[in-house]
């Protein structure tokens, strides 16, 4: 393998959760995502994906898709996309057709990440697939397929070669198949796709996953090399006790998880006025080994050490804190950090929107 080169020029990008802040509704969580969008663009991010999560009273997006077109629309060079849609529950062919239009409406910036999770508790997960729990049995067919109907590369004789997505056209949409194990990880490889390891769901082995997927990558049409993105948590302040402070939004947020509490996200001062057990405080400091923390200069080391630890092509970010203000913050700060060049265009519509 070829030894790769790290800097500060490494290209980043956003994963939003669209989090309901304590106080706030998810019309406004949605409305701060189209918000943060513009500002990411004119920081100069790559890219703006959105997250699928279902009857979560701490995240405001069910249908990446449809927000997919709304961010689009507010936005006019990143290129925007999921984080993904769950695709156990969905047809390969209805997936192909929503994301053929996405790309016939902003040509040449659409990404369709897919993963294979529930995105919720076991009941929600029945109640959104019809009535059936989505297993991942058929995910390496349906993602076949999907590839497939987006190409129109199906094999002749396939029982549906001659059904066509439409709207047809020649651009189609970035793949990526998301991942925290090594399941996606060797399906990305052996499919010849692009590949996301999720850091901020499992800190340990994802090394191995990203170097046997380069390993084992077999080369594709739409894909002749392979690309891996590695998705990292991270809260950034001018300070590193500052931004550790913020950080306490997520720490009570996974705590609750773990104890099965579904509310939104706590607010900082929520934060700042609860009080932990010895045992809760075991477990922040467990989930803490996913999450960085810091300042600009501490988490621009910290990043780039692990984009060479995972050999990872790009990193994406995922910020939650108590406020919407210190979220949007921490994006500025790392955008700084990394000097990242900011489009023209991009920041002179996000300052008449601001």
């Amino acid at each position: 393998m070829q030894p790769r080169h790290y800097n500060a020029r490494m290209k980043l990008s956003v994963l939003d959760q669209s989090p309901i802040i304590s106080g706030h509704t998810p019309a406004q969580a949605i409305a701060e995502t189209v918000a943060l969008a513009r500002v990411a663009e004119s920081l100069g991010y790559s890219r703006y994906w959105l997250a699928e999560h279902h009857s979560t009273q701490a995240l405001a997006d069910p249908c990446p898709e449809i927000l997919v077109g709304r961010v689009a629309a507010a936005t006019s060079t990143i290129r925007v996309g999921t984080g993904g849609v769950l695709l156990p529950y969905y047809s390969a062919l209805k997936v192909a057709e929503q994301f053929r239009m996405l790309e016939a409406l902003f040509p040449g910036r659409i990404d369709l990440g897919i993963g294979r999770a529930p995105g919720s508790d076991q009941r929600t997960a029945i109640a959104v697939g019809g009535g059936r729990y989505p297993t991942a049995e058929e995910f390496p067919q349906q993602v076949v397929d999907l590839v497939g109907f987006l190409d129109r590369s199906l094999p002749a004789d396939h029982p549906f070669a001659r059904v066509t997505a439409q709207p047809a056209g020649e651009g189609s949409p970035e793949v990526w198949l998301l991942g925290s194990s090594d399941y996606s990880g060797a399906l990305a490889a052996h499919l010849g796709l692009r590949f996301s390891f999720a850091h901020f769901i499992s800190a340990h082995g994802g090394q191995a996953v990203m170097n046997a997927y380069r390993e084992r990558y077999r080369p594709s049409p739409r894909e002749p090399r392979p690309n891996a993105l590695l998705t990292v948590f991270a809260v950034c302040a001018p300070t590193d006790a500052e931004a550790d402070r913020l950080a306490g939004a997520i720490d009570l947020r996974r705590l609750r998880m773990e104890q099965g509490i579904n509310l939104p996200v706590p607010s900082q001062a929520e934060v700042d006025g609860y009080a932990y057990s010895a045992p809760e405080r075991a477990v922040v400091a467990r989930n803490r080994a996913r999450t960085l923390v810091g300042s600009p200069q501490r988490l621009h080391g910290e990043m780039l050490a692990l984009a060479e630890e995972f050999s990872a092509d790009e990193l994406m970010i995922l910020t939650i804190t108590g406020e919407y203000a210190t979220r949007r913050r921490s994006y500025e700060l790392i955008a700084d950090a990394f000097g990242l060049q900011r489009p023209a265009a991009a920041a002179t519509a996000a300052a008449a929107v601001a």
